[in-house]
């Protein structure tokens, strides 16, 4: 018990874990789990859509971005060729993997569909529990098939009560009876307000390469947020760090910011998606443990992580929210 309870007829009057479904459209029985940790920071997760982050609001700015389909249930996914993003909520995160991360591409007669089909999986074993210093959110989602690839992932969602801040811990476990393939990004979407002309956009890398012509075209200005309508097409770049990995945008007109951290010995790969479109106006800071180029090219390059059977393997990123001191 903390003195502040005191004033308090609930907890819940400023802070706790609050789960709902939604009801209309496509988004019609989608459960949420809407999180306030009471000093300012929101935190939504979607258990029907992977556990991903769908919100993220700290003291009434939002920081991520919500793409034009808005919620869609993971029973209307579509894998054909890039009818992905007409499910793609974006949200704070979305979780791409675990048979195929960035393009659409066919292996020996089987197709993988673009960032894979991880994020329209629903959760199992979905519940929320706290202690002294966070609440936590746990989910359990599988990705398996007859005749093909069964992978499961374990979630924890902490959610700072000290303090604003956000910790993704997975875990990935190949329960096949032979090697398999995975493939895993946390795709991580910034939005308006955090997101415009103004916004501040630092990354620690070492090494910063284009995907492709476009963006070589534009690589003097990677780091600059530009106005809506800035750019006719999305350019990707490809960061590489020698030590602790920490992508930050912070944004004066709000006195609000995010800071990013990961360890790039497990997740090696940091690709910066930028979209400075109209209506499509957002920057993706996207550890992984591949790049976004699909899973024939990646394999290609010799670079596919492979799991042994029942083998595991552990990612995780920190997100801390920054204002003006």
């Amino acid at each position: 018990m903390v003195k502040e309870d005191y004033y308090l007829g609930n907890p819940d009057q400023i802070r706790g874990v609050e789960e709902c479904y939604l009801l209309e459209g496509k988004a019609d029985g989608v459960r949420i789990m809407r999180v306030r940790n009471g000093l300012g920071l929101e935190v939504t997760v979607c258990p029907d859509r992977c556990a991903d982050i769908t919100r993220v609001i700290f003291k009434g700015d939002n920081m991520g971005y919500f793409a034009p389909c808005g919620y869609v249930s993971s029973k209307y996914y579509d894998a054909n060729q890039s009818e992905m993003v007409r499910s793609f909520t974006g949200g704070f995160l979305t979780t791409c993997g675990l048979d195929n991360v960035g393009e659409v591409c066919e292996i020996d007669g089987i197709t993988y569909p673009l960032h894979g089909r991880i994020s329209n999986q629903p959760a199992k074993h979905c519940y929320w529990s706290e202690n002294d210093d966070d609440y936590i959110i746990h989910a359990i989602i599988s990705q398996a098939a007859l005749f093909m690839d069964k992978m499961e992932l374990v979630r924890e969602i902490h959610i700072g009560k000290k303090n604003n801040t956000i910790e993704i811990k997975d875990q990935i476990q190949n329960k096949e009876d032979k090697e398999s393939a995975c493939m895993f990004m946390y795709h991580m979407n910034m939005g308006y307000p955090l997101l415009s002309e103004h916004a501040q956009l630092q990354i620690n890398s070492c090494d910063v390469r284009p995907r492709n012509e476009y963006a070589r075209e534009h690589i003097s200005t990677w780091k600059e947020i530009s106005e809506p309508g800035s750019m006719t097409e999305e350019a990707c770049y490809y960061h590489s760090f020698e030590e602790k990995g920490v992508a930050k945008i912070y944004n004066p007109d709000i006195k609000k910011g995010v800071e990013i951290s990961f360890d790039p010995e497990s997740l090696p790969c940091f690709t910066e998606w930028k979209m400075m479109g109209k209506y499509d106006y957002v920057l993706g800071l996207e550890p992984g443990n591949c790049n976004p180029n699909g899973r024939k090219k990646v394999n290609q390059s010799g670079k596919l992580v492979m799991l042994k059977e029942n083998e595991i393997v552990k990612y995780g990123v920190k997100i801390k929210l920054l204002e003006e001191a």
